[in-house]
């Protein structure tokens, strides 16, 4: 410290970046901001920055002058006794300050800041806290043991913390003042009278009366330093001599954890100072205390009670190896005998999955991979052990949703060697991946199957870059390898150093054949596990060099073969699975014995089957395999009948010609499904004929001419399966059942089953109900609305306007809120189905083309009012269907919009599902524009910020928003605003704040496209292209650079810009100007956070549904919101469909 020393002589005070001088010639508003930027500076410091330390002394030695120390303001204070704490913890143990009076001022001034601590309202409680939380930790009043006046500081520290306390403080505060108070008992020579009589006198009952957390906390103080003899007797020395510490420790580790010790019951008070010592201040010591745990708990199981609180805070340390070597210790003990542990100390592995450092991560991850397989796998403790551990498997896969790519390919690697190992014998592997699979909970069901969909497509990556380079090079290889060589870096741990290697990789390839070979029998589809397991040894073994033993490409290799190699499903496999399915079928599995229900099993096999379908269909083709799947779809269970289905789907394109026999008994199954059979069954069952037989027109005529001629509206529940049935031909053969089709919609399908209300609907005022509960009528129209879809989907065209017609139909069905011929019959849980239908319908047509170019504006915001409908379970489906056609890309940009107008759901569970939405629509168009630079000219439908002109206008026209000044529905048009602003603001991607601010401009620069001659819809356009510039504005401080790019605007919803029009003006007329800053004024309050509700619409009123299946709090539907374009009459509908 000389030099340091050298520096405070010179009285320069160097201050930190961004910090000019902190005198009192400033005002208290920014002394204030520059105290705040120095408390984050040493805040942000540790005992080891040597330089900064050295930096900042005289910064150090300025704020404990009395300028400071006696300033009038309190949040002066405060920030600079928090400055203060942090200083003393940074340069421990050699305080900055020498004076013995100006320790005693400055101590004797942070426990005058300690009051604030009463008001735990206050805006400044939380810096209070941490004051109170970093002297406790840092023990900082130790420094006084040397002052002569150290008994008046500790009497004055004492008295302050019992007078603040109070119930409004929690567990946290106490405990650290609890700490503090007892570094002060524990840690000194002696202990004053005055100071014990300060203590003492709270536990008189008139003071206990007074204030019961003082008693609480005199209690707890005395508690823990009532064996204080004892403690100095057996020297846990509290000096600041760190390595003796550690010492000591050590030796009472030894002493505590040897086998056959009974120190820790003989010497209690001991055992608990020893235990003080997780909580000490020097790493090392806490670290050897940690360490200590594991042989504490093999050897004296009867002190993990002990243990558990002090290593469940030591595994939130601040320091990454003390957490490591918590997870190290319980795993330890936890391998030698389960029993050992308890599972709070079980949970603190569990937690530290999600540690921010990938060390810690993968060390929990690992440790209870490893516990898993030795207590459930292997069952070596029994049943009630392996009970005790099954949320492992559960856990470890649910970590596959984690956005590090690290922690994805660990969870790969786990599920290979722990979850089911590969080195297991076929049938065994089998055995053992079905039953995990039959009782994994649902989200980790999805992430395993995440997991086969992400190694598959890596597997088809390499199989594309294998094609290439065995390709004739010419000018666009090296391109279209760089590209492939991108994408499969993109799947490997640190992209950055990964592309070079993949690049060698790639080059490798295309020297050496025989590498070659190797990964193409790795990739084919035929490949067996046994091949996979020669392959990666042979690949490994070419690639890896004993005179280079650390070798990062061949890391990266193997990280690469790992992903690719098909060690668990190959043809053998599958034909155990089925095998293992069967038993269960038969009743001769161990179902009961591992703990799951015979039907669960099966159900469970053949989703498995399904999802493998998709992955490894290749692995399916043998005869013994079709057998058993045949024997499954004459199951009386349907959801068994359905996967078996499917699986055929998925795999049957060989079957015809590889196994006849089997072909003519399947045909004549899917022909009798497809008739009679569920309608989901059906559905399956004409899909598995398109996909397997080459004469599929004979067999669809075969179907097709007896239904079409049995349709009959008088037999409900007869009509639904030939409607779907029919539906599926007409999407998958439009041609051959063209004229057939055309009259089957004008005459059958609209006529007599849309256009007529036969059977009276329950009077009810549920809004849903369960699917079984719904009538066959209402499901027959539902059907019979999808025949129509399908059918326009399989056209693809509009040449008859058929679309237009169809189109007029579901708009009609939602302006009379699902009673289309408005008579009144039908109950309101069917008008729901009917709204929900018509809904999705409007978003699967919007995905073709050709009939996304004629659906109106008008017919577009009816369709996007369906989110905001009042049954809650219509919102949900209708948000879930408009999600997934958006992920898929296949919907057009305006629909993500539509997501806009969930601000206004009073259900907090589906704003947050909608804002979920909006942001993964969001980052899956960046990433695909990252990946697809050369689609720049689609950018307009692709690049998330064109949604806010979407937004805009979908806003101009909603209903609720009727009165153009109106303060509070401007407010909600704010809320909406911001609910999508917010998503797109978080990262200014390429100036993007300029971009949407220049779009904005744009915008108020044009006329609504739906309207232009109305200058009331005019107005609320200009209004809300205000309220959004508004909301740049506030929330960006870089709006106002220049945007990359020019904006296209969509030219249905705007006209042509006139740029003479000056685009800060508030309106075109100029009549209204004068009221636009008082309203934005009033419009300007603070955003709501996401998702908190903070108004009710007339629409979206709160109703009651606790009679019925829906979510309590649905939204009101209102008759205003309708739109009087799309009303069509009954009879003009027939009319349409009647010309087609």
């Amino acid at each position: 410290m000389a030099h340091s020393k050298n520096r405070a002589t010179d009285g320069k005070i160097t201050y930190p970046p961004g910090v000019k001088e902190i005198s009192d010639k400033i005002s208290k508003e920014e002394m204030v901001r520059r105290l705040k930027m120095v408390v984050k500076t040493f805040m942000d410091m540790d005992q080891d920055s040597e330089e900064e330390k050295e930096l900042y002394l005289n910064l150090a030695l300025h704020l404990a002058s009395d300028f400071f120390l006696k300033h009038p303001d309190k949040d002066v204070r405060l920030l600079v006794a928090c400055c203060l704490a942090d200083i003393f913890r940074i340069y421990a143990p050699e305080a900055p300050y020498t004076s013995p009076d100006k320790l005693k001022d400055i101590f004797m001034f942070i426990t005058r800041q300690l009051k604030g601590l009463e008001d735990t309202k206050s805006a400044q409680f939380n810096r209070y806290f941490y004051l109170l939380e970093n002297i406790a930790w840092v023990k900082s009043y130790n420094i006084c043991f040397e002052l002569e006046d150290s008994n008046e500081i500790f009497t004055q520290l004492y008295r302050t913390l019992f007078q603040v306390i109070n119930n409004g403080h929690n567990q946290k505060v106490h405990m650290h003042m609890v700490d503090l108070m007892s570094s002060i008992v524990c840690e000194g020579d002696s202990v004053s009278q005055e100071l014990l009589d300060t203590v003492l006198v709270n536990l008189v009952p008139a003071h206990k009366n007074l204030n019961k957390q003082a008693y609480d906390l005199a209690k707890a103080l005395l508690k823990r330093t009532a064996q204080l003899t004892v403690h100095r007797m057996y020297t846990l020395h509290p000096s600041n001599d760190n390595d003796e510490r550690l010492q000591v420790v050590k030796l009472l580790a030894k002493m505590f954890g040897a086998k056959d010790s009974e120190l820790a019951s003989q010497n209690k008070p001991l055992w608990q100072c020893y235990l003080g010592r997780f909580n000490d201040i020097h790493v090392p010591v806490r670290l050897e205390c940690v360490k200590f745990a594991s042989h504490c708990l093999m050897n004296h199981p009867d002190l993990a009670k002990d243990l558990t609180e002090y290593l469940k805070v030591r595994s939130h340390d601040p320091e990454e190896a003390i957490r490591h070597d918590v997870i190290v210790s319980i795993v330890t003990a936890s391998k030698k005998d389960l029993s050992l542990v308890n599972d709070h100390l079980l949970n603190f592995v569990r937690e530290r999955t999600l540690d921010k450092r990938w060390r810690v991560r993968k060390e929990a991850m690992m440790g209870l991979a490893q516990i898993y397989k030795k207590y459930a796998l292997q069952a070596e403790a029994g049943k009630e052990a392996a009970k005790q551990i099954s949320w492992i498997k559960d856990k470890l896969l649910h970590i596959y949703y984690q956005n590090s790519i690290d922690d994805r390919l660990l969870v790969e690697r786990i599920f290979a060697q722990y979850l089911v190992p590969h080195n297991l014998e076929t049938t065994e592997r089998m055995k053992c991946l079905y039953y995990l699979y039959a009782t994994l909970d649902g989200n980790a069901v999805k992430a395993l199957n995440e997991m086969w969909k992400c190694q598959n497509m890596l597997r088809h990556h390499v199989k594309d870059l294998l094609d290439l380079i065995k390709q004739p090079k010419s000018d666009s290889y090296n391109k279209t390898v760089f590209s492939k060589v991108m994408v499969i870096t993109r799947n490997l741990p640190d992209p950055g150093k990964t592309q070079d290697f993949v690049k060698k990789l790639a080059q490798v390839l295309e020297e050496d054949e025989k590498i070659r070979k190797q990964l193409e029998t790795l990739v084919s589809p035929s490949c067996s596990c046994k091949q996979a397991e020669v392959c990666v040894k042979e690949v490994t073994k070419k690639l890896g060099s004993p005179k280079q033993p650390s070798n990062p490409f061949l890391e990266m290799v193997k990280f690469l073969l790992e992903r690719i190699a098909p060690v668990h499903i190959d043809t053998e496999s599958i034909s155990a699975l089925i095998k293992q399915v069967n038993k269960s079928i038969e009743g001769t599995a161990d179902d009961e014995d591992e703990g799951v229900p015979t039907e669960q099993a099966i159900r469970a096999g053949l989703e498995l089957l399904k999802v493998l379908s998709f992955t490894h269909p290749v692995s399916f083709h043998s005869a013994e395999t079709f057998e058993s799947l045949l024997g499954c779809l004459k199951m009386d269970d349907e959801k068994v009948a359905e996967a078996a289905l499917q699986i055929f789907k998925n795999t049957g394109n060989k079957l015809e010609e590889s196994f006849p026999h089997i072909k003519s008994v399947l045909l004549t199954v899917l022909q009798h499904k497809a008739k009679k059979g569920p309608p989901r069954q059906a559905k399956y069952a004409i899909h598995c004929i398109h996909a397997m037989f080459s004469n599929r027109d004979t067999h669809f005529a075969q179907i097709f001419e007896p239904l079409h001629k049995s349709l009959d509206t008088d037999n409900m529940e007869q009509l639904i399966t030939p409607l779907t049935t029919l539906g599926h031909l007409a999407m998958l053969a439009p041609e051959q059942f063209a004229a057939p089709l055309k009259s089957l919609v004008a005459n059958f399908i609209v006529k007599d089953l849309l256009m007529n209300d036969r059977i009276p609907g329950k009077k009810t005022t549920k809004l849903w109900v369960p699917d079984d509960e719904v009538s066959p009528e209402t499901l027959a129209k539902i059907q019979g609305l999808k025949l129509m879809v399908r059918w326009l989907l399989g056209v693809k065209n509009n040449q008859s306007k058929s679309g237009n017609s169809t189109l007029r139909m579901l708009t009609a069905i939602l302006s009379s809120d699902g009673d289309l011929t408005e008579q009144g019959k039908m109950g309101k849980p069917d008008m729901s189905r009917l709204r929900l239908a018509a809904g999705c319908a409007i978003l699967r047509l919007a995905q073709e083309p050709c009939y996304h170019e004629i659906i109106t504006l008008e017919q577009y915001q009816l369709c996007a009012l369906v989110i905001n409908d009042e049954c809650y379970q219509v919102r949900q489906a209708f948000a879930q269907k408009l999600h997934k056609g958006l992920c898929r890309l296949r919907l057009p940009l305006e629909y993500l919009a539509v997501f806009t107008l969930c601000a206004k759901d009073p259900v907090k569970e589906r704003r947050a599902h909608a804002r979920q939405c909006l942001v993964k629509n969001i980052n899956l168009r960046r990433e695909y524009l990252k990946q697809h630079a050369a689609v720049s000219e689609k950018l307009i439908s692709l690049l998330p910020e064109y949604v806010v002109p979407y937004a805009i206008h979908l806003l101009v026209h909603d209903p609720d928003y009727v009165k153009v000044q109106d303060i509070e529905q401007l407010k909600d048009i704010k809320e909406a605003l911001w609910f999508v602003l917010e998503i797109l603001m978080a990262k200014n991607e390429n100036n993007s704040h300029a971009f949407i601010r220049k779009m904005v401009e744009n915008i108020k620069q044009t006329k609504d496209g739906q309207c232009p001659d109305d200058p009331k819809i005019n107005e609320k356009l200009y209004t809300v292209c205000d309220v959004a510039m508004n909301i740049v504005i506030s929330k960006s401080t870089t709006y106002s650079l220049e945007s990359p790019k020019d904006p296209v605007l969509p030219a249905r919803y705007f006209t042509q810009p006139d740029k003479v029009l000056n685009c800060c003006r508030t309106s075109r007329t100029g009549k209204w100007m004068p009221k636009a800053a008082n309203v934005l004024g009033a419009v300007d309050k603070p955003l709501s956070a996401t998702g908190k509700m903070q108004t009710n619409l007339s629409r979206m009123e709160t109703i009651s549904n606790a009679s019925s299946n829906s979510n309590p709090s649905s939204p009101g539907r209102s008759k205003g919101r309708l739109v009087s374009q799309t009303h069509i009459h009954v009879s003009s509908l027939i009319y349409k469909f009647g010309s087609v």
